[in-house]
């Protein structure tokens, strides 16, 4: 019989205090990180579940779990006399934290150089306390916040479905990849060997583009596709008809797709209305990414689109058409894992930080 799970009551003051950790970017990356165990254990998660979601050790969140209990937020703060002291005066490692986010004027992030000749300590000072405190300015991330009013009935619409997919029926996840160019190299390119990286020209030749329509099956994870020259609802109807061809009859289909226009355009919802085993769940706006055909896609783009060299939209076609038979041979399923609640906490947090309403 396993050990009982400890949950830890947290009075007001210290939840909010734990809370303003986690949240403020002026803290420690590993005073966040141990406010947030704190936080997850209060919720009643066990020591395994805390350290698989934050990617940690179970000694680590035991030993601050037991430090908390012992001498609650004290507990969390380093032992004094603990490691090598620091040369680097404290106001100045405030410096190069806080200073971060202020970019110096005409520029749209600090560097190492800049940032050390601003507080006047050495690059490799900066880049050490950076280190530690997980800032990476280098780096930038796209993101884009949903507006839509019906956000969370069609998340969780969508969500129930890959964690709940319903008897007798199949999960389509559908979508198009428009734009998919031919692109012909002016020279070969040289090929990866021992000592060298694969390498391409930097120009080419543009042979025209298509468009690739498919069908995940999550199920299974086989793909239905049709290739067109355009994307309009003329061939978004031919997919359908595909569709409903190359499936069992006696099944339903629930189609989950974003809100393009040629989704919803008059005559495509006329042949829904004829074919009432077809169910059109619609992602929420600016959400593809709940769409799991877009994992295929990254796929297809890594495996065959972006590193190819066609001489034609022909063999681009033939291409992909030769990549999805294989594929299909032996599927691969991509299973939702994320936890919709925790997906909810992320939006709203992005929501605060962004002064998004």
């Amino acid at each position: 019989m396993g050990r009982p799970i400890i949950k830890i009551k947290l009075k007001e003051e210290e939840r909010a205090e734990l809370e303003q950790r986690v949240r403020s970017v002026k803290t420690s990356k590993r005073d966040s990180l141990r406010a947030e165990i704190i936080l997850l254990r209060a919720e009643g998660k066990s020591q395994k579940e805390v350290a698989k979601q934050l990617g940690i050790s179970h000694v680590c969140v035991s030993k601050w779990t037991r430090r908390f209990i012992e001498k609650g937020l004290e507990g969390l703060k380093d032992l004094s006399g603990r490691g090598r002291k620091s040369s680097i005066p404290p106001e100045k490692i405030e410096q190069v934290i806080t200073r971060v986010t202020q970019p110096p004027p005409g520029r749209t992030r600090w560097t190492v150089r800049t940032m050390a000749k601003a507080v006047g300590i050495s690059r490799h000072s900066v880049h050490q306390i950076w280190k530690k405190n997980d800032i990476k300015p280098h780096l930038v991330k796209t993101f884009k916040i949903s507006k839509d009013p019906d956000f969370k009935k069609k998340f969780w619409d969508v969500i129930g479905l890959y964690l709940n997919p319903p008897d007798k029926a199949l999960v389509l996840c559908c979508d198009e990849k428009s734009q998919c160019q031919a692109l012909e190299r002016t020279q070969p390119c040289l090929p990866l060997g021992i000592g060298h990286i694969r390498t391409k020209t930097h120009d080419y030749i543009r042979h025209g583009t298509i468009t690739l329509f498919a069908a995940l099956n999550y199920l299974d994870g086989k793909i239905i596709s049709r290739t067109e020259k355009r994307h309009t609802h003329a061939e978004y109807l031919r997919f359908l008809k595909q569709i409903e061809r190359e499936t069992p009859k006696d099944l339903d289909l629930h189609i989950i797709v974003d809100n393009y226009c040629t989704h919803k355009h008059r005559k495509v919802k006329d042949w829904l209305n004829r074919h009432p085993r077809f169910h059109i769940h619609y992602t929420p706006t600016s959400s593809s990414w709940l769409n799991l055909v877009e994992r295929f896609f990254a796929d297809l783009t890594n495996d065959v689109v972006r590193d190819g060299s066609f001489s034609s939209v022909r063999q681009l076609v033939r291409n992909i058409e030769t990549y999805l038979a294989e594929r299909n041979l032996s599927p691969k399923r991509y299973k939702w894992r994320a936890e919709g609640e925790e997906i909810l906490k992320k939006i709203q947090k992005a929501k605060q930080v962004t002064g998004i309403s």
